[in-house]
């Protein structure tokens, strides 16, 4: 597994002394605070000031004085160490495990692998089979397993079938 993980993207400068927006990408955005160190765009910075709202949070960044400056970070996924993230809940996994998994009918069969997951209330699951690109949630019924650490995620293919959308 990486050491650190996406936990949000930069969504805008948030005031005038460098505090930035982000949405965050985890499931209770109060675990924000845990974080000391975040990389944005490969550099490090150190967290000063943590605060969250229902939709975003709010981040004040070493080496990060003034709007200019946050400006520039507009739009950049937000990292951070592995080992500051709580772990998650039963049956709940971060983007980054998912993202490389292989993905199997229950009979064993290859279907390709997940590329991307757009985080929604039902998360949105992007698999690449060669040149086909399909989405499809990550509904009950869909998913009958997931195992992270052998990057390995098993799917009821008729369900699949049913919920499935190929992308041109």
């Amino acid at each position: 597994m990486q050491g650190t993980i996406i936990i949000g993207e930069v969504l805008k400068p948030q005031g005038v002394r460098g505090e930035i927006k982000i949405k965050p990408y985890i499931d209770d955005f109060a675990d924000i605070r845990n974080f000391k160190t975040l990389f944005i765009a490969g550099k490090e910075y150190k967290v000063l000031a943590c605060r969250t709202d229902p939709s975003a949070a709010y981040l004040a960044l070493s080496g990060i004085a003034d709007r200019d400056a946050a400006e520039l970070l507009r739009g950049k996924e937000v990292e951070a160490l592995r080992s500051e993230a709580p772990a998650p809940a039963e049956g709940r996994y971060y983007i980054v495990d998912v993202i490389g998994c292989r993905v199997y009918t229950a009979e064993g069969k290859d279907l390709g692998e997940i590329a991307d997951v757009t985080s929604a209330h039902t998360d949105i699951y992007e698999l690449r089979a060669g040149d086909a690109v399909y989405l499809f949630p990550a509904a009950e019924g869909v998913i009958e397993e997931i195992d992270v650490e052998r990057k390995k995620i098993v799917v009821d293919e008729k369900r699949l079938r049913e919920v499935c959308i190929k992308q041109d």
